[in-house]
């Protein structure tokens, strides 16, 4: 992923090339089957993925932790452009105190402040492949590169290559459902419990 800080903007850009049709990664992206198995870190896992892909609709998808912790987002829609834009507001309301202090610390005592996110998702042809191009304006460059140094480049670079895997998986078996999961156990107890009925 090639990511940018632009010095006269506050906005994080993030471009990356997807070796797959633009159609088939706009429905990965705004189909809930889909975006459920790729959004967030390689570790996490998304129980709830709620998608009202139309202006005005309303997204929600909660992240889950190896440890349990729970990590909601929301937020609407500003504008959809089928296979080519999407314009979206986030909502940082469901974030938790302590998520506030990491990415907010000059709130002082002002409770979980209101921080508008605007992102828009382009999506171009590259080749055989489609380009994704993330760009997220923050009120300030101070929020920016807060949100910089809480890990934004990192979260987005993990999701994108699970997104990877998954176009590749796709591309292969359009009509299959693939998915993977790294079990704390060893392969005999794993076994087992898929394949005895008492288990």
């Amino acid at each position: 992923s090639e990511v940018a800080r632009p010095g006269d903007a506050p906005e994080f850009r993030l471009t990356r090339v997807f070796d797959a049709p633009r159609a088939l990664v706009y429905k990965c992206w705004m189909e809930p089957a889909y975006l459920a198995r790729w959004w967030g870190p390689r570790t996490f896992v998304c129980p709830v993925c709620e998608v009202d892909a139309r202006a005005g609709g309303s997204y929600r998808i909660v992240m889950r932790g190896a440890d349990g912790t729970e990590y909601p987002m929301s937020g609407t829609f500003r504008e959809i452009v089928p296979n080519m834009r999407i314009v979206q507001q986030g909502d940082t309301s469901e974030k938790s105190e302590e998520w506030h202090d990491m990415v907010d610390p000059d709130r002082k005592g002002q409770g979980k402040r209101k921080i508008e996110m605007l992102t828009t998702i382009t999506f171009e042809d590259e080749g055989q492949g489609t380009k994704v191009t993330i760009v997220t304006r923050f009120p300030s460059m101070a929020l920016r590169d807060s949100f910089a140094k809480a890990g934004m480049r990192e979260g987005w670079t993990s999701s994108l290559d699970k997104l990877s895997d998954l176009l590749d998986a796709v591309k292969v078996s359009p009509h299959q459902i693939h998915t993977s999961r790294l079990l704390n156990a060893p392969i005999g107890v794993v076994f087992k419990a898929f394949s005895d009925p008492k288990g």
